[in-house]
């Protein structure tokens, strides 16, 4: 089960120092042993956890990841000599966290010191051997794999810097979840593992993200794609949709593993989640999507430096399972709630504020989280990656202001929430005119399929549509659309069959929720074929007014009434629509 590594522990190292301040989450100690920066910090009587952030002379700084409600001047600390690590295992998939990868089933009340991270009845999995006893294994390699929920089958690894025989490996069976399953080179290993939550777990390399993560998404899947292993932000609002565009991407994208971290978000929203992850079907396995997601909630009435730490642990949990060989979607909502904490803790440290009063050293943590993607050779010699999608709130909806203007330096995609199209309801309400997606180009670049071609073709032919489109607004709602040619006319109209028959998509209906590339591919064709029907029309002297009054309601409901995979009606579609149009020549 995830959890703090030591914390929790009947019993503990013996004082190294005594808190001389307590100011919220800053705790100052006057130190009595020797410490390292981010070494895990126990406080007070009650053992709450917190991490070493600066060292001055004989005064340590910690952050305490509590309530810090209770301690007093003279109250002992205790160092753990170690750097703050998350407990990572199988285990984890199914279950719902805190910031420290504490469970959240069965805790207290989140005033009550001590009250987290109580362990749950042990538990037991069956593991299956790989390699028999004798064989020389490296680090990275598989010595077997433990059966949980689902279609999963996590990997017992190897720890890094670990090589040698298999002295011992244990015979098929049920196992708690602490047995020694096999022994390589004098090192015993276990299912689970522990990892400091701050430093990258080891590849052999990274290498270039090249294959598309599929979103269901058309918007997105068509305009702006995201390569596995690639760092997408998504700016926002209030109001324009952000975390149930998140929801969506985690529900449909065709990554093996899901970490979701609720990061300062509203307890309503994570409860939102939590209940549709647990009772949605994985379209890929047919099980539970619960299976193979990870969250981790920590939430605005949580302790704030927790909400710091949850960024970092979801990133090793996800760094976890890629070692696996697993392709891996950490989704992060929002790193602007992360940043604010990392503003509250600066300013009770006395640290020179920068922008907005946020640190100096924002840009370079935003640089850290992001760089931790990646597509990767592991030390097992396998593929893997992990794929950081993160929420940005700007205040206000201001995209100048530092965590989103930091952030797009850092990212290879930006789908920018457009609060005049949600107030239209038109959701997604990505904008096409605001976002980006530097991955479009790799992933059409290269020797590619025809297929690849063609999505190229039809990105750059609904771009432009799109492009022209929004040109002749301002213009429309200035002298009306009755003033423009008829060119002009046709290219309004192409932009909202374009809008409402292939970016429009609603999360709520059961066929709409998530589009395959198929379906996606076939409404684009269809509008195309549409729209060029009506420019020859007007080509022909068919009067504007008259191409614009026609019905094309066939075509606008395909995209509700086909299924995920279904092109059949979304060419039935297309053929009516093409069919009244015949009739005007």
């Amino acid at each position: 089960m995830g959890d703090l590594t030591a914390v929790g522990n009947s019993t503990g190292p013996a004082p190294t120092g005594r808190i001389v301040r307590v100011a919220g989450p800053l705790v100052e100690l006057e130190q009595a042993g020797g410490v390292a920066m981010n070494d895990m910090v126990l406080l007070g009587t009650a053992r709450l956890p917190a991490e070493v952030v600066a060292i001055a002379a004989s005064l340590v700084t910690v952050q305490a990841y509590e309530y810090t409600g209770g301690l007093a001047p003279g109250d002992p600390a205790r160092s753990l000599g170690a750097p703050v690590s998350a407990r990572l295992s199988p285990a984890l998939l199914g279950g719902v966290y805190d910031g420290l990868l504490r469970p959240l089933s069965g805790a207290g009340d989140w005033l009550t010191p001590g009250a987290r991270g109580v362990p749950g009845p042990p538990r037991t999995w069956l593991f299956r051997p790989s390699v028999p006893g004798g064989r020389h294994v490296t680090e990275g390699s598989a010595v077997g794999e433990v059966a949980v929920a689902g279609s999963l089958r996590p990997r017992v690894l190897v720890p890094p810097r670990c090589s040698g025989a298999v002295e011992f490996v244990a015979a098929e069976g049920e196992y708690p979840e602490d047995a020694v399953l096999a022994v390589v080179g004098g090192v015993e290993i276990r299912a689970g593992t522990s990892w400091p939550v701050r430093r990258p777990r080891p590849v052999r390399e990274r290498v270039p993200a090249r294959v598309p993560l599929t979103t269901g998404q058309r918007v997105i899947d068509l305009l702006f794609p995201v390569a596995r292993g690639s760092t997408v932000a998504v700016p926002g609002g209030f109001g324009t949709g952000k975390t149930m565009l998140l929801q969506q991407v985690a529900k449909w994208c065709d990554a093996d593993v899901i970490v979701y971290i609720g990061c300062g978000e509203r307890g309503n929203e994570m409860a939102d989640v939590i209940t549709d992850f647990a009772s949605l079907s994985d379209p890929r396995t047919g099980g539970r999507l619960a299976d193979r997601t990870v969250i981790i909630a920590n939430t605005s009435n949580m302790p704030m430096m927790a909400r710091e730490a949850s960024v970092h642990t979801g990133v090793t949990v996800a760094e976890y399972f890629r070692d696996m060989g697993y392709d891996v979607v950490v989704i992060a909502d929002s790193t602007s709630r992360w940043a604010e904490a990392l503003r509250e803790f600066a300013s009770r440290t006395g640290a020179l504020p920068a922008e907005e009063g946020y640190p100096a050293g924002l840009a370079s943590a935003l640089a850290a989280f992001y760089e931790r993607a990646a597509a990767v050779t592991t030390l097992g010699a396998g593929p893997g990656s992990v794929t950081v999608i993160g929420a940005v709130s700007p205040p206000g909806g201001d995209m100048a202001e530092p965590v989103t203007s930091h952030t797009e330096r850092f990212v290879r995609g930006l789908w920018t929430l457009d609060r005049d199209l949600a107030h239209a309801r038109h959701y997604p309400a990505v904008s096409w005119s605001h976002s980006f997606s530097r991955d479009a180009t790799v992933l059409s670049a290269g020797p590619v399929t025809g297929a690849a071609r063609d999505a190229a073709g039809r990105r750059a032919a609904v771009a432009g549509l799109l492009a022209e489109a929004d040109r002749l607004a301002d213009l429309v709602e200035l002298i009306g659309i009755a003033a423009l040619p008829a060119n002009e006319r046709l290219s309004v109209l192409a932009g909202r069959l374009v809008r409402e028959a292939v970016l429009q998509q609603s999360a709520l209906s059961p066929t709409d929720a998530h589009c395959t590339p198929a379906k996606t591919a076939a409404l684009v064709e269809a509008v195309l074929a549409v729209v060029e029907r009506c420019r020859a029309l007007i080509s022909s002297g068919v009067p504007p007014e008259r191409v614009e009054q026609a019905d094309f309601t066939a075509l606008l409901r395909a995209r509700e009434e086909a299924r995920p995979e279904d092109t059949a009606v979304v060419e039935a579609g297309r053929d009516a629509v093409l069919g009244v149009l015949g009739d005007l020549s």
